[in-house]
């Protein structure tokens, strides 16, 4: 994230004390833990330490309830046999859901500032319309289409369109064997994108070029083309031009014009790129050497400067680097993302607590998310992100 993100109390930019440097050395030897063991052992956290009547409303996927109603949906999904103090997964889903739903009142409908995965109203309606396969909650969510197509609009994923693409594609891949519906969302889908490929470049947020995956190109990029990859050949110039702003070190520049080399997470830098870039790829024949050659040395950087103090999570922390990794490298980041590791780091004064302790994004649920991927070595995907 930015300094002008979710909540401003949860920036990914300069907000630790002095005394905490912003990551620390990677010389330990290599580790690693029991995956399914540790997926288990968060899971125990997250309904304990934050049951669902505890978890603040707001958020979207992003963080709140109803980001955690999204993990145990996408979990249930790997693990439709596994219960967690007898109660199978999607019944924690629901709980968390409405937890969301009793303050659905509350919740502010989108606006062009604010569509993205972060809104509550949209979310509510992605998820609601998978999980009971209800047709008219689609028609609902594509009715939502017209603030996306006004002029003032933001384009990227956690607050613009983009985001509202990743909610559209979450629905398309429940309704594949309805026709009617899924013309509904491509339809949608086609006059979003649309809008995003007339827009001024470069895409900005807030007044600023941003790049990575969370505000900027990287990030609107991977949405339009993980939802209709025939606009991948209008992108590859664009695309092209974004491989040329790493840095000597591996990092990318959090926005343009390129200022300090810092951050290395995924909302600002190297690990959002790169995982955008996996994902996206094979949609790339003519860039694919450069591509790579991009993540080898991107690769590098987060090996060195990734072991954020930042509290373990998917946006800025070392749960999303791990991600970015792969092989004993990922194996070994996600040793750091344990209770245990998480306890010494606070005892040691090298954490930075999460102000949203519970969340997808920023917290522990993200962290169950990363252990799910690597108890099920699946593809190393953002859950909200690129994970369809």
């Amino acid at each position: 994230m930015s300094e002008e993100t979710v909540k401003p109390s949860s920036t990914a930019e300069e907000k630790a004390p002095v005394s905490i440097p912003r990551y620390f050395r990677n010389d330990a030897p290599l580790a690693r833990r029991d995956p399914h063991k540790q997926l288990l052992a968060s899971l125990d956290r997250l309904i304990n330490d934050y049951p669902p009547h505890h978890v603040p409303p707001g958020g979207g996927l992003y963080y709140g309830p109803i980001s955690v109603a999204f993990l145990f949906y996408a979990l249930h999904k790997l693990y439709p046999e596994m219960k967690l103090e007898d109660y199978p997964l999607n019944t924690w889903s629901a709980a968390y859901i409405e937890q969301a739903q009793t303050h659905i009142k509350k919740f502010p409908a989108p606006t062009p500032s604010k569509c993205g995965v972060s809104n509550d109203i949209m979310s509510l309606l992605a998820l609601y319309a998978v999980t009971a396969q209800d047709p008219d909650t689609v028609k609902e969510l594509c009715d939502h289409a017209a603030v996306m197509l006004e002029p003032e609009t933001n384009n990227e994923w956690l607050y613009g369109r983009a985001g509202y693409l990743y909610l559209l594609r979450l629905v398309r891949g429940a309704f594949a064997e309805n026709k009617a519906v899924t013309e509904l969302i491509e339809d949608t889908a086609d006059e979003v994108i649309e809008d995003i490929m007339k827009s001024p470049r470069p895409w900005k947020w807030h007044g600023k070029a941003y790049v990575g995956a969370v505000h900027g190109a990287i990030g609107i990029i991977t949405q339009i083309v993980l939802t209709d990859p025939a606009w991948a050949p209008k992108l590859e110039a664009e695309l092209g031009a974004l491989l040329s702003y790493q840095y000597e070190s591996g990092n990318f520049p959090s926005s343009l014009p390129p200022g300090r080399d810092r951050l290395v997470q995924f909302c600002h830098g190297a690990p959002g790129v790169v995982s955008s870039l996996l994902s996206i790829r094979a949609y790339f024949p003519e860039l694919q050497e450069r591509i790579d050659r991009v993540i080898v040395k991107a690769r590098e950087c987060i090996w060195e400067r990734g072991l954020l103090t930042k509290e373990p999570c998917l946006c800025h922390g070392i749960s999303g680097n791990a991600l970015a990794l792969d092989g004993k490298q990922f194996q070994h980041f996600m040793t750091y993302t344990t209770g245990h590791e998480i306890k010494s780091m606070g005892k040691d004064g090298m954490l930075e607590k999460s102000d949203d302790p519970s969340a997808l994004w920023s917290g522990e649920a993200g962290r169950a998310w990363a252990w799910a991927v690597a108890d099920k070595e699946l593809d190393k995907r953002f859950l909200g992100y690129n994970d369809i």
